[in-house]
């Protein structure tokens, strides 16, 4: 027993060195998918120890860990190649087309509700990185646009939250089991709306004048053959993938699967005659995938699986129930925290830490995690995947964030929990 529990602390210590290497990754100049995957065979090389006469058990949990895991990585996979195979048409130009606007205030207004709902059908990230891209070419000076960043980031969060699709660690509690399609869009979106609305209401307060804007930047980089088509049908292809588990009850990355097999025929039916457009093709799409990406999904999850085989998430979880009785400070506490670390462990965590034959698909449990994990990241620049992104495209600074940001975001955060928890009861 007292070497299990060696293992165990030796697991956990493993564990938080490894993160504190991923979050201080721009400090030590190690990239966090190399710090994540070795992170991950380490762990599960402990946990092999803990088996050290009968490794056929340690390969059965690792393989039934990595099945679930697996499912999560095809699904961002196909969601991935999508995205990219719509912005190689230049199709997302066909709505940057409708974003030149002089009011200073409504353009805040429009691109907080565009990068809102954007979100909700892609993913924050992807959002994050289209819309820097449009804005660098709607307001030319850095300086002006920076408090349209920053709702870009507070937006892409909060978009991301209301459906299984727009944040991964939604898609990773609908993957499992955790929400249903419909009531997770019933009982988040307005949550979410608000955690948004709090701090757009606010900036509006102190925002005024107008932006000097053109559409000459736009004229200048023409629609790919088929973008429309390719844009329209991208994301009806994209709102069918939970349709479709409902309707045949299949897995959700199998719906995004089928959803790029539509669209890798349609655009090789389009373009196989032309050579000239075999960088419209999905082929070459896939070289441009963030495997990266991918790869510290698979390192950070693999290694929660681990820390939870090892029986640690089940004694935290039993420290919790008595210590904290309320779902909805549990919560909380996992939004505050997603703030400062990445919400991706974390929500991996609390699945290990409360089983679903406790707590069945939509408990207000679940509900709560997917609010809070999606819009608490965007408290502090660095909690969540757009704020790292616009960090290091837009070199925005962290205490300039905290400055203009960290408060209306919390006041955000905190109404619109509380707006679930007056719906629920």
């Amino acid at each position: 027993m007292q070497g299990y529990d060696f293992l165990q602390y030796l697991l956990l210590a493993v564990f938080i060195v490894g993160y504190l290497a991923i979050i201080l990754e721009f400090h030590i100049k190690v990239n966090k998918t190399a710090v994540a995957l070795v992170l991950s065979v380490i762990c599960w090389l402990i946990y092999f120890g803990k088996f050290s006469g009968d490794g056929q058990a340690s390969v059965g949990v690792l393989t039934s860990k990595l099945g679930n895991v697996s499912q999560i990585l095809f699904f961002l996979l196909g969601a991935m190649t999508l995205v990219e195979l719509i912005d190689s048409h230049k199709g997302f130009n066909t709505v940057i087309y409708r974003l030149n606007i002089h009011s200073k205030k409504k353009m805040l207004w429009i691109v907080s509700f565009v990068t809102f709902l954007l979100s909700a059908v892609l993913d924050n990230l992807t959002t994050t990185l289209l819309m820097i891209s449009l804005l660098r070419k709607l307001v030319p000076k850095r300086k002006e646009r920076f408090v349209l960043l920053c709702m870009v980031i507070v937006a892409a969060n909060s978009g991301g939250a209301w459906t299984p699709i727009g944040d991964v660690t939604t898609t990773m509690l609908w993957i499992n089991g955790q929400l249903s399609t419909l009531k997770v869009v019933k009982e988040i979106f307005l949550p979410s709306l608000v955690s948004m609305l709090v701090p757009l209401l606010w900036f509006t307060c102190f925002t005024s004048g107008s932006h000097s804007l053109t559409k000459r930047d736009f004229q200048e980089e023409a629609l790919e053959p088929g973008a429309k088509l390719v844009f329209f049908l991208g994301i009806i292809c994209f709102l069918l993938v939970p349709v479709f588990k409902w309707w045949a009850g299949l897995p959700p990355f199998m719906g995004m699967l089928l959803s790029l097999a539509i669209l890798w025929l349609v655009t090789d039916l389009m373009h196989h005659k032309h050579e000239h457009r075999s960088h419209l093709r999905v082929p070459f799409i896939l070289t441009k995938i963030d495997v990266a990406s991918i790869l510290f999904f698979l390192g950070i999850i693999l290694s929660v699986d681990a820390i939870e085989a090892m029986g640690l998430l089940k004694r935290a979880s039993q420290f919790l129930n008595v210590h904290v009785h309320s779902p909805a400070i549990l919560a909380t506490m996992i939004g505050v925290l997603s703030a400062i670390v990445d919400n991706v462990p974390l929500v991996a965590a609390a699945m290990g830490m409360y089983k679903i034959e406790t707590f069945p698909m939509d408990s207000p449990l679940w509900l709560m995690i997917a609010y809070a994990a999606g819009t608490g990241g965007s408290i502090l620049l660095i909690g969540s995947a757009a704020g790292v992104a616009m960090m290091g495209l837009e070199k925005i600074d962290f205490l300039g964030y905290f400055r203009k940001m960290t408060l209306p975001v919390f006041i955000g955060y905190l109404l619109g929990l509380g707006v679930y928890l007056s719906m629920s009861n």
